[in-house]
């Protein structure tokens, strides 16, 4: 069990942005301490959802509710790794990782960082910074200041999509083993993702949400076990709209 499990989550309501329209009343439950993967087209509002999560919605207005199911707060509790890897060039990889303690005046972990540069699998390049790595490399530390924060609830934007295909599974079965026990929501166009990754699924369009059954082994799964392989098929004709 880890040392900071996350809660679960619920997120109802609309939305609009500016007076138009983003979705209609939805109902999301975000299981606790498990990926809750989130598929859907452009447009629907999927990362308006994650912002919104994440205390960033002030121009979203927002008609609903986002509750911990501890009645703690949310605020302060949550991690956000975006697509993009968002990394300062003028720092090295430890220093990117630990970029947050030092905004916020904390005290610099600096042995932890160590240890999570070491898990990424970025010891030889810890003194390099973001133009002398490789895309991947750049995920890793992204993924690494991420866990640096140590927040029970973690939001990712499709955070592999700009990766080749190898190093996103080698960056899947990372995250996997490295957020367990964390509450998680990822936001992925990709169906052999959610179905490697989710514990629970859901796919979004203009009408709302429909949970997919997950494959019913535990996560991470192979890619190429045929529950899997079944689950991607199921995702991929919701997301074409095929029957």
């Amino acid at each position: 069990m880890p040392d900071n499990p996350g809660p679960a989550l619920q997120f109802t309501g609309s939305a609009k942005i500016a007076g138009t329209r983003i979705f209609d009343k939805l109902n999301l439950p975000i299981a606790a301490g498990k990926w809750t993967c989130l598929l859907g087209p452009s447009g629907v509002g999927k990362t308006t959802i994650l912002r919104l999560l994440a205390g960033l919605g002030d121009h979203i207005e927002h008609d609903g509710r986002i509750s911990a199911d501890d009645h703690q707060m949310i605020a302060g509790r949550i991690s956000l790794m975006a697509q993009t890897d968002n990394l300062m060039p003028w720092l090295d990889v430890h220093d990117n990782i630990v970029i947050g303690s030092r905004l916020r005046g904390d005290e610099i972990q600096s042995a932890k960082a160590e240890v999570l540069i070491e898990q990424v699998g970025l010891t030889p390049h810890r003194h390099k910074k973001p133009n002398a790595l490789s895309g991947g490399q750049r995920q890793r530390v992204a993924l690494a200041r991420t866990l640096m924060e140590g927040r029970p609830i973690v939001l990712l934007d499709e955070p592999f999509s700009a990766l080749d295909s190898k190093i996103r599974a080698e960056m899947q079965e990372l995250a996997a083993r490295l957020f367990a026990g964390k509450t998680v929501c990822l936001i992925t166009h990709d169906p052999g993702e959610a179905a490697r990754l989710g514990d629970v699924i859901f796919v979004m369009n203009m009408n709302g949400l429909q949970s997919v059954e997950p494959p019913s082994s535990p996560v991470i799964r192979d890619y190429d076990a045929p529950d899997v392989l079944l689950c991607q098929g199921q995702l991929l004709r919701l997301l074409r709209d095929v029957p």
